[in-house]
């Protein structure tokens, strides 16, 4: 059983441990770009919820939510349509991987984006030669948009 907390400053220096694990490097580019939005998610990035996830008290992981219409991207119009939102996941920890972990991270941020009044839609764009993503996330009910290349979950 997973908890997602809020992440804080003082959970920087994991995230950037995990940023450069070869099994996460490979999906998260651009490190410097998810550090400073951590560093800064009290002022600019404030519309960006951080959470650090838990599983028996010992951080193992990172995912975040946002509404689409708070970021700069158009989600290939899912952004103008209104209540969409978008997470991303990922599990820091080597030990913890391929043990059902990522489909409850998916889960949690599901529940707590019904939470908003405007949520009608979570749309994720994971690329496509991450396979274990793209598996994960129709497992989790969301449909894969060929038009689009977007996973779309209604909610």
């Amino acid at each position: 059983m997973i908890r997602l907390r809020p992440m804080t400053a003082g959970d920087l220096a994991i995230f950037k441990q995990w940023l450069s694990r070869p099994h996460v490097a490979k999906w998260y580019h651009d490190p410097a770009d998810w550090i400073e939005e951590i560093e800064k998610q009290e002022d600019e990035f404030r519309w960006l919820h951080h959470f650090i996830v838990e599983c028996d008290g010992r951080p193992i992981g990172f995912c975040q939510f946002y509404a689409c219409e708070d970021s700069e991207e158009l989600w290939e119009g899912y952004t103008a349509m209104g209540g969409s939102y978008s997470i991303d996941y990922m599990i820091g920890e080597p030990d913890w991987l391929r043990k059902g972990i990522g489909r409850q991270i998916v889960y949690a941020l599901i529940e707590r984006i019904t939470r908003h009044p405007d949520a009608q839609r979570i749309v994720v764009q994971p690329e496509e030669e991450n396979k274990a993503s793209c598996g994960l996330l129709l497992s989790c009910g969301f449909v894969f948009d060929t038009q689009t290349g977007i996973y779309v979950k209604a909610i």
